[in-house]
């Protein structure tokens, strides 16, 4: 089995494009179900953002893993994978790994150092324990880039700028009709990108005003950033009062029309109105961008300033933080690639030991028979020599081949192990079999669904 990486993101995709991935919760879960049905893909978590959708998923075949997941997510997008292929990306196996390192560590965002994505990797990954859609081969992968976005954050400084896609956005509004200390805001939803831009438009001084389909949602948003509610009916009403908007739904239809924004205009006496439309699809109808007296931020503005900037255009964050953060993911990919081969070889050596006690046990009850004689603690003390015997003769086999298991081809020792010693498949044990978490060197807990990594 192999890890593989597909999907498309910021970097690959139009934000048009991306806008026909965008999934509700039943769909992610569909996703799931849909993935792991498949005959190559036996564990599957997808991760979909604002700016990606991109499945992570153990297969036993390259090809028929990539064939599988493409087909997935261009049914997702309702296109062919011929529409989808200029614009997907795919990892494999340790560039897998350093993918998803990357990712969680918010160096592959629109915002460079952003810590939001952290919190979405977690959430994708709790959806997919909760769906069992990933096993022994995917939990620790995961539970190892929560690790590693929380230490690129810690001790690389890579988000002592402070920046997300809220923050960069509202710099924009700022730019277009000045500080917004002082002046009302309207935040349409009320999710965690809702409640991340009130929050932030509170900081910055802004008078906030919170708009939701859940009323009882937008009325503890409001509370917590000492704002007022809106009625979604009255958007016309709250949209003339407000000098800037900021969307962020779920909803997968426009929310904010061109005729209601033009409408408020008229009432605004030329004031001019900062809209920011952080949602994915999009919540404000483009038409909105074409009315005058109204300057429209969205992620096709982000992304093409990200573009402009190059690839490895890094914005507020200094270069030597993102550095020490890439040397910081190749050291712990290294060390997952480790676990990932010593795990691979654990059956062949839990196996061997197996064969060995089996052989044992069947002498010493040979031996019993021959000598029926012979007192107990005679009987004891050979039984015991002879296990002492075949310890020290597995010990350095065992031990060499969890060791080479760490080195290119290692996993062929194990191979060789098996071919030597007639280990067929039929000698495969449990994951969460003592004597494989005895074979691997870790606590048995660890080894179960969910236990650590």
């Amino acid at each position: 089995m192999s890890l593989l990486a597909v999907g498309i993101s910021h970097r690959t995709a139009p934000v048009a494009l991306l806008e026909q991935f965008a999934m509700t919760a039943d769909d992610k879960v569909k996703a799931l179900h849909e993935l792991v049905g498949n005959d190559h893909v036996s564990e599957a978590l997808v991760l979909a953002t604002c700016n990606r959708v991109e499945v992570f998923a153990e297969v036993d075949r390259f090809h028929g893993g990539v064939s599988e997941v493409s087909r997935v997510l261009a049914r997702q997008a309702g296109a062919t994978v011929e529409e989808l292929s200029p614009y997907v990306t795919v990892h494999y196996e340790d560039q897998a790994v350093a993918h998803l390192f990357t990712v969680a560590a918010g160096l592959d965002s629109m915002v460079v150092g952003e810590t939001q994505v952290l919190g979405q990797l977690r959430a994708a990954y709790a959806l997919a324990q909760e769906e069992g859609t990933v096993g022994r081969s995917l939990h620790p992968v995961a539970q190892h880039a929560l690790r590693v976005g929380k230490r690129v954050h810690s001790e690389t400084g890579i988000d002592r700028a402070g920046a997300n896609l809220v923050t960069v956005s509202l710099d924009h509004a700022e730019d277009r009709i000045g500080p917004l200390a002082g002046r009302p805001a309207l935040v349409v939803g009320a999710g965690s990108m809702g409640a991340l831009a009130a929050s932030t438009l509170s900081r910055r001084g802004a008078l906030v005003t919170v708009a939701s389909r859940s009323p009882e949602s937008a009325a503890r948003l409001a509370a917590a950033v000492d704002g007022g509610t809106a009625e979604l009916a009255d958007l016309r009403s709250a949209l003339a009062d407000a000098d800037v908007l900021v969307t962020c739904t779920g909803a997968t239809g426009l929310v904010v029309g061109t005729d209601v924004v033009a409408a408020a205009m008229a009432d605004r006496g030329g004031r001019p109105l900062a809209v920011v439309d952080l949602a994915l699809p999009r919540d404000v109808d483009p038409g909105v961008a074409s009315l005058p007296g109204v300057h429209v931020v969205d992620l096709a503005l982000l992304q093409g300033e990200r573009s402009a900037a190059g690839a490895s255009g890094t914005g507020p964050v200094a270069a030597d933080d993102v550095s020490a953060a890439h040397a910081l993911i190749e050291a712990e990919t290294a060390l997952l690639r480790a676990e990932r081969q010593a795990a691979a070889v654990a059956p062949t050596v839990s196996a061997l030991r197996s064969q060995a006690a089996e052989v044992v046990d069947a002498e010493l009850l040979r031996l019993a028979s021959r000598l029926p004689d012979l007192d107990a603690r005679a009987r004891g003390e050979i039984a015991r020599t002879v296990r002492r015997v075949v310890d020290k003769l597995l010990h350095e086999p065992t031990v060499r081949v969890k060791e080479l298991a760490s080195t290119p081809g290692g996993v062929d020792y194990a191979d060789a192990l098996r071919a030597l010693f007639g280990l067929g498949l039929d000698a495969e044990v449990r994951a969460d079999d003592p004597r494989l978490a005895e074979a691997v060197g870790v606590d048995p807990e660890d080894l179960r669904p969910g236990g650590a990594a």
